[in-house]
């Protein structure tokens, strides 16, 4: 069933387990992902980020994800991901997405507000949810180079920043980055806790493809509800191409049932481990 991201991060929040995001910029990935949350009868969330929209347009993208939302047996909410520009967030609500994070993090702190606020009471008007983004979760390969700059969400400013905005889900900086990490991320699950009792919301995690078990089950009890995965998830695709590919089949009809199975057991495995199921 398609739902809203508040109906489904609310319960989590509550619940105190966490829901999988997966961006998924193809039909295999989206069924793969949705098959897996419908065999362990979890809520999920599939989406696309703004800067994969070279690899499937947003229409195209919206054509395959809403109906399978609409026809799956858990609740499943479409996602737009990272969203940079207020005409791209238009057409995502336009086409029917259910939520929205509209990525303002490396504005300053009062444009940020300002524009985040406009386009959740634009979403809301929709019948959408909105994320928004405090403090900036860099690439991964810019970890290093970012070391003595203070990127990190500020809990004294997120209950300010929740109020002003009136977003439904607050994407976080705790030391988590984007794409492959080339070492271990230093997660301030400390931080965490401090900005989900001034937040009072549900709490987002990015980067999250490479974390250890442990640091995803220490960050969901001290208060993240969604933990966005594209790079494992990606991986297992390709590693399921290439399985195929080694077994001797050269056809897609060949090849995508791998693909298939591969994801579908990638995500499982997430939201087996953000359910504690």
């Amino acid at each position: 069933m398609l739902v809203d991201l508040k109906e489904i991060l609310a319960p989590a929040r509550e619940g105190k387990y966490a829901v999988g995001h997966f961006n998924t910029f193809t039909a295999v990935m989206a069924r793969s992902v949705i098959q897996a949350a419908e065999e362990l009868n979890a809520p999920v969330i599939i989406g696309i980020e703004e800067r994969q929209l070279e690899l499937c347009p947003l229409e195209v993208f919206a054509s395959y994800a809403i109906p399978m939302a609409e026809r799956a047996k858990v609740p499943v909410a479409v996602h737009f991901d990272r969203a940079h520009s207020f005409d791209a967030c238009m057409k995502a609500l336009k086409l029917g997405f259910t939520s929205i994070d509209f990525d303002c993090s490396e504005l300053s702190f009062e444009e940020n507000v300002a524009q985040v606020s406009e386009i959740a009471r634009i979403a809301h008007a929709f019948g959408a949810s909105v994320e928004g983004e405090l403090g900036h979760v860099p690439d991964a390969a810019k970890l290093k180079e970012l070391e003595k700059i203070d990127y990190h969400t500020s809990p004294a400013q997120a209950g300010d920043y929740v109020a002003r905005t009136g977003v439904d889900a607050l994407a976080i900086a705790v030391g988590t980055a984007q794409g492959p990490y080339t070492e271990t991320p230093k997660v301030d699950f400390a931080r965490i806790s401090a900005i989900s009792e001034a937040a009072q919301i549900p709490l987002v995690l990015h980067g999250g493809s490479g974390l250890s078990d442990r640091a995803f089950r220490k960050a969901i009890t001290n208060g993240i509800s969604k933990i966005n995965i594209f790079t494992d998830l990606n991986i297992a695709c390709g590693q399921g191409i290439m399985q195929a590919i080694n077994s001797g089949y050269t056809q897609m009809s060949e090849i995508i049932p791998y693909e298939l199975y591969s994801v579908r057991v990638q995500a499982a495995e997430k939201i087996r481990l953000f359910q504690n199921k």
